[in-house]
């Protein structure tokens, strides 16, 4: 019987690749396998699971990597339960992501890895709204290396070296659009970089990922209407967010602060 405070959600998910949060006080899963990498990240508490012939234990803080197609259950390790956030992405585009190199193993299923952390953090900053395409590429690039630096192949991947010149294009054509929508596809053709390669290119040069960055410049260009008089409504719609609580959102994770705030600021002033 599940307790009152189990919960279990999922986004919808692209082609291969989900998010789930969930939390369990005791039993959690019988023994299963995925046909994707399974990599999470413990919030809270304590989760144990057979896997590989072994009892492993993920406490707060941990990351876990579950390679595809290997056995496992899942329960709680303490009394009061676990919660976590898992992604569940397809092999494939792991290896895609590796310019077709093998899919990494990794030795180590529970280890403390604040890259795979901050991997995890990003990818579910809007949970359970849905995952922009292009930050699905980012976040699978990501993990593919972060994946690929934890496996035990030896010698690794060598890294391909970043273009600044085709990363400065896709910045340039990001700074010249609000379309929520544009698509991975659209900056692959003005960069010549596949999207993973992009990606890498793109934080090299600039820190961040490509989806981060249009985010960024909406916001910025949201003051901007703010500025000049435009109501919360007027700058939500002009900068492409799709309503007022998303648009408070990513207003609020860029300048620590609500849009209404923001605005009752600039009238004081």
């Amino acid at each position: 019987m599940i307790e009152a405070r189990d919960f279990l959600k999922q986004d919808e998910p692209a082609a291969g690749f989900r998010r789930l949060a969930a939390r369990f006080q005791g039993h959690a899963y019988d023994p299963h396998r995925h046909e994707t990498y399974a990599v999470g990240l413990t919030l809270h508490g304590v989760q144990e699971f057979h896997y590989r012939g072994a009892v492993r234990a993920s406490s707060k803080g941990q990351a876990m990597v579950l390679h595809p197609d290997e056995a496992h259950d899942g329960h709680a390790g303490i009394e009061d339960g676990f919660t976590y956030h898992m992604l569940y992405v397809d092999p494939a585009l792991v290896c895609a992501a590796l310019d077709g190199a093998p899919p990494p193993f990794v030795p180590e299923a529970v280890a403390k890895d604040d890259e795979l952390a901050a991997i995890l953090a990003e990818a579910f900053e809007d949970f359970p709204a849905p995952l922009a395409p292009m930050a699905v590429d980012a976040t699978i690039a990501r993990l593919a290396d972060a994946l690929d630096r934890r496996s035990d192949r030896r010698p690794h991947r060598p890294r391909a070296r970043h273009s600044f010149a085709a990363a400065e294009r896709a910045r340039q054509l990001l700074e010249e659009t609000t379309d929520p929508a544009i698509s991975s596809a659209e900056l692959e053709q003005t960069t010549g970089l596949d999207r993973y390669a992009l990606a890498r290119a793109f934080r090299a040069a600039f820190g961040s990922s490509p989806h981060r960055y249009l985010v960024a410049r909406r916001v910025a260009r949201a003051q901007r209407l703010l500025a000049t008089g435009a109501s919360l409504a007027e700058a939500a719609a002009g900068t492409g967010f799709a309503d007022q609580s998303h648009f408070t959102r990513h207003f609020k994770a860029h300048l620590g602060l609500t849009p209404g705030r923001y605005l009752s600021l600039q009238r004081a002033a």
